[in-house]
C-alpha cells in the first residue's frame, strides 16, 4: 500500500487530504484564524465552580466556557500551581524547572472546590474541540507531543507503548530514556520509535524540553489573561507527526510557506526522506490534479454508493451517529439471500471503516446491516470490520452484532465529525430560480474581463469555470479564450475547476488572491 499527502493552502482555509494507493481515507480542513487547537495551552482564569460536578468552568478566550473536570486535573496539579506562582513572581529570571518543588499526588476522591477558586489563573490544555454546543475540554496535566516520544513535565516515570510487544526492546527504550531525563520530567515512548537510537531519541526530547522552556517564559511575560502560551504546530505539521510513516511516496502542498514548515519537519523527523516533499506550482487546482474534489463529492453527503448498486445513508444526530446499509438495485446473487446480504455486508463494512476516518466520526456509532441468519456470517462480518478498523488512529470499540442486526462502535471522539457539503448553491440566481439565458453566460464572462483589463488595469490574471464551460471556451482551431486573449491580452488564463458549480466562475489576480467579480445582478 502506498501513501500520499495532498496540502491545499488557501486564502482563509487549509485542506489536508491522506490517500492510500489513490483513495481518499482522511481529510481535515479547518479555516487559517481557527481559535482552537486540541494541545494548545493557556494560562486561563477560573470562571465558575460547580460542586454538583465536581468541575468548574474555565474562560480562555471562547464564546462558550471551558469545562474542566477534577479528575482531568492531573496528579500533579499542585505541583504546577505553587511552580506557576513562583514563574509569575519574578518577571525576568525563571525559576528552574528541574529544582522545582514536587508536591504530593491529587487525591483520586477529592473535590474540585478543594484546589480551585474563581478569579484564579490555571495552567490547562486543550484535549477536545467545542463540539456543537459545548466548549473545549481541558486538563490540568500538560504533554507534549513529538513523533517519538511525549514529553510529561513534573512526571517521574518512564512509559512505553504497549503496541512495543518484545520485552527486550521494552527494557532498553526505557533504560535509554532514564539515561539523559532530568528530574522533574516524565516520558511517553511512542510506538514508532521501537528500534531507534539513542542520538535520534535524544535530540527530541531536547526540542521537547526547548517547547516546555518557551512555554514557561511565556507563562512569565504574560500580563493579561486568558493568555494563549503554547500553540500546537500547524495543521499539516500537526498531522503529519502523527501519520509520517516509510510508505509515504509524495507530499504535495501548494504553499510555499508551509511547503517550507513541512520540509523542515520531515528533515528533522526522517533526513533521508526530504525528497518526497514537493511543492506543486500546476495551473489546476491541486486537489482536481490528484482526484481529490470528485472523491469529496461522492464521499460525502447522505447517501454513500459503494458497490453494485448497494449504498449506506449516515444520519448524524446530537447523541449517535446511525448508519443503515441498502442493497439498492443490486441483483440478487447466484448462491442465494444469505449469500447477497453477506457480500453486501462486507463491502458495506470496508466502506464504513474509511467513511469514520473520512468523516472523523466519534462517539457512538449504530449500523444496521442487512439480516443475516447463519451465525458464521455474522462472525465473519464482525471480524471483518475489526480487521478494517486496524488502521484507524482514533481508539476504538467494536461490539459483534446484535439478534437485531446491529453493531455498536465507539470511536474517541476529539473534534466535530467532518461535514462537507456536497449540494451546490445555485451561483447564478442568488435563490431566485430564474437566470439570464445560459449563452449568454460567455457575454457576461467577456464584460468581466473588459472591466478587469481595461478598467482596473489588471494585466495577469486568472478565470477559473465548472469544466463543461472550459471546454467550451477552449473549443475550436480560434477558441473563444484566444479570441479573448488577442483582445484583451496574453495575461489572462482560463483554468477547469471541479469545485465549481455548473454556471460558476471566480477570477483570481497573479499574486493567487480572488477578485470578487460576482453580483447578484448577474442573475436579473
Amino acid at each position: 500500500m502506498t501513501s500520499e499527502v495532498i496540502i491545499d493552502v488557501r486564502e482563509k482555509e487549509i485542506s489536508i487530504a491522506l490517500l492510500e494507493d489513490k483513495e481518499l481515507v482522511e481529510y481535515q480542513t479547518e479555516p487559517k484564524e481557527a481559535s482552537f487547537s486540541v494541545g494548545n495551552i493557556y494560562v486561563a482564569k477560573i470562571r465558575k465552580i460547580m460542586p454538583g460536578l465536581n468541575a468548574s468552568f474555565v474562560d480562555v478566550g471562547y464564546d462558550k466556557d471551558a469545562f474542566l473536570h477534577y479528575l482531568d486535573l492531573g496528579m500533579q496539579y499542585s505541583s504546577f500551581e505553587k511552580y506557576l506562582k513562583q514563574v509569575e513572581s519574578d518577571r525576568k529570571t525563571l525559576y528552574p524547572f528541574t529544582k522545582a518543588t514536587r508536591l504530593p499526588d491529587l487525591p483520586k476522591d477529592g473535590s474540585v472546590s478543594s484546589y480551585l477558586t474563581v478569579g484564579h489563573n490555571s495552567l490547562v490544555q486543550v484535549v477536545k474541540e467545542p463540539i456543537s454546543t459545548k466548549g473545549p475540554r481541558l486538563s490540568g496535566e500538560i504533554s507534549f507531543a513529538g513523533r517519538y516520544l511525549v514529553l510529561l513535565p513534573f512526571g517521574d516515570k518512564v512509559n512505553v507503548s504497549s503496541k512495543i510487544k518484545l520485552s527486550e526492546e521494552r527494557a532498553r527504550l526505557k533504560q535509554l530514556i532514564q539515561s539523559f531525563k532530568p528530574k522533574n520530567y516524565g516520558v511517553i515512548v511512542r510506538t514508532v520509535a521501537e528500534g531507534l537510537r539513542a542520538e535520534e531519541l535524544h535530540a527530541e526530547f531536547d526540542v521537547l524540553v526547548k517547547r516546555w522552556e518557551t512555554t514557561l517564559k511565556r507563562v512569565q511575560k504574560a500580563t493579561t489573561y486568558p493568555q494563549l502560551v503554547f500553540e500546537e504546530t500547524s495543521r499539516a505539521v500537526a498531522l503529519l507527526r502523527d501519520l509520517f510513516n516509510p510508505t509515504y511516496e509524495n507530499i504535495y502542498i501548494n504553499d510555499e510557506k508551509v511547503y517550507e514548515e513541512v520540509r523542515q519537519y520531515v528533515q528533522l523527523i526522517a533526513p533521508e526522506r526530504i525528497g518526497i516533499v514537493k511543492l506543486y506550482t500546476g495551473k489546476v487546482p491541486i486537489f482536481d490534479n490528484f482526484n481529490v474534489t470528485k472523491q469529496l463529492k461522492s464521499g460525502f453527503g447522505k447517501t454513500v454508493n459503494y458497490k453494485h448498486g448497494a449504498y449506506l445513508i449516515i444520519e448524524h444526530t446530537e447523541a449517535m451517529h446511525v448508519v443503515d446499509v441498502n442493497s439498492g438495485n443490486r441483483a440478487r446473487g447466484v448462491n442465494g439471500q444469505e449469500a447477497n446480504a453477506l457480500d453486501v455486508n462486507l463491502g458495506a463494512a470496508d466502506e464504513l471503516a474509511r467513511q469514520l476516518r473520512l468523516r472523523d466520526m466519534g462517539g457512538i456509532i449504530i449500523v444496521d446491516f442487512i439480516d443475516m441468519h447463519l451465525a458464521e456470517d455474522r462472525q465473519l462480518l464482525y471480524e471483518r470490520m475489526c480487521k478494517n478498523m486496524q488502521k484507524d488512529r482514533a481508539r476504538h470499540n467494536i461490539l459483534p452484532l446484535s439478534k437485531f442486526g446491529l453493531m455498536q462502535i465507539t470511536r474517541q471522539r476529539v473534534r466535530p465529525a467532518m461535514d462537507v457539503s456536497v449540494e451546490e448553491t445555485c451561483p447564478t440566481c442568488f435563490g431566485k430560480g430564474t437566470i439570464k439565458s445560459s449563452i449568454l453566460f460567455t457575454d457576461t464572462l467577456e464584460h468581466k474581463i473588459d472591466y478587469l483589463a481595461n478598467r482596473i488595469g489588471e494585466k495577469r490574471f486568472t478565470l477559473y469555470v465548472h469544466p463543461f464551460v472550459a471546454a467550451f471556451i477552449n473549443k475550436g482551431f480560434i477558441s473563444l479564450k484566444r479570441r479573448w486573449q488577442f483582445k484583451y491580452g496574453f495575461g489572462l488564463n482560463v483554468v477547469a475547476s471541479q469545485e465549481l458549480a455548473f454556471l460558476e466562475y471566480h477570477f483570481r489576480n497573479a499574486k493567487g488572491e480572488e477578485i470578487d467579480m460576482k453580483q447578484e445582478a448577474d442573475a436579473d
